[in-house]
């Protein structure tokens, strides 16, 4: 019998006790409600979402660095006629100021991530997308893992891409054509790009995948497309597009294997960093091996000064 008396009164259940888990704020240490929204969405309806996040940031990607050259294309329009693909390629304010485009298309998808991640502010960002420290594992140790490993497949690509060779990318002669746009460069791959992308493809593309199709099918699809988005910035040349599809996989199987954003992002943020610096001292290196064809180098050191240029060069045709 019910009555109106206090002790009688139903209990609500805690999260746990009906069978949610608890979700905390990063941010205030609030607990949160469970997201029965989330839950009760269809996986591949999750799927269709990513995707489609992942057309915008593609479409993003291309269209704002187009914006911010498009000054330059209307100046160069209005005083030579329409130019052509090369002599865009060729003129360094364009090649500038497209360069630059990129880092205010990677905070607005960042700010995109967020906006579809949380659901408008409703969730923890960053601990639905698992960015935090694996399981069972020191962060020293991962850190030095994920640097070891990041070192590993700069070899790998110094080697692919010295056996087989090819010719200048696309990439290649945007970034030389002028030291603006080798900084503007190493800014965008060192403090931009490894966040975005690995929030958007190990993140979004995969969690939504894997809970869809399983594990291996999600590193597959993951890793090429990430590949294939930067296939048309080295598309003359298959040595780096060998090193990024490797790269990709590697991203992806360290995601998968370890069930942790943190990873794939260190050894994508090394990776990029080590490059981001060598493109900034490429012009000097040059210039140094210019003096020692002058200035014959001293005995002995001939094969280390050889291999560190070697080095260079190929390492910086990989960002």
């Amino acid at each position: 019998m019910i009555t109106n008396d206090p002790s009688q009164q139903a209990t609500p259940l805690s999260n746990q006790q009906a069978g949610f888990s608890e979700l905390v704020s990063p941010d205030t240490g609030q607990q949160l409600r469970p997201n029965l929204g989330a839950q009760s969405l269809p996986p591949w309806l999750e799927v269709f979402k990513a995707f489609l996040f992942w057309l915008i940031s593609v479409y993003l990607l291309a269209a704002i660095p187009a914006v911010f050259g498009m000054p330059r294309l209307i100046e160069l329009w209005s005083k030579f006629g329409p130019p052509t693909q090369q002599a865009l390629l060729a003129d360094k304010p364009f090649i500038f100021w497209s360069i630059v485009g990129i880092l205010p298309t990677h905070l607005i998808t960042l700010a995109l991530v967020w906006l579809f991640v949380t659901e408008g502010g409703r969730l923890p960002f960053w601990q639905t997308l698992e960015f935090k420290w694996p399981k069972y594992s020191s962060p020293t140790v991962l850190t030095l893992l994920c640097l070891l490993l990041s070192l590993v497949l700069l070899a790998i690509g110094w080697a692919l891409t010295t056996l087989l060779g090819g010719g200048k990318t696309q990439l290649d002669l945007m970034v030389e054509s002028s030291m603006g746009a080798r900084i503007v460069t190493a800014l965008v791959a060192v403090i931009t790009a490894p966040l975005v992308e690995e929030l958007v493809y190990r993140g979004m593309l995969y969690s939504a995948l894997e809970r869809a199709a399983g594990k291996a099918t999600s590193v597959v699809m993951v890793s090429m497309l990430f590949a294939g988005v930067h296939f048309l910035q080295y598309e003359n040349n298959i040595g780096v597009i060998l090193v990024i599809t490797i790269l990709s996989f590697v991203l992806t199987l360290a995601r998968a294997y370890t069930g942790s954003l943190v990873p794939p992002f260190i050894i994508h943020l090394v990776f990029n960093g080590i490059q981001g610096i060598l493109i900034i001292l490429t012009p000097y290196i040059e210039k140094l091996q210019k003096t020692q064809e002058v200035t014959p180098t001293a005995p002995g050191f001939e094969l280390p000064v050889q291999l560190i240029q070697s080095l260079v060069v190929h390492v910086c045709r990989m960002t």
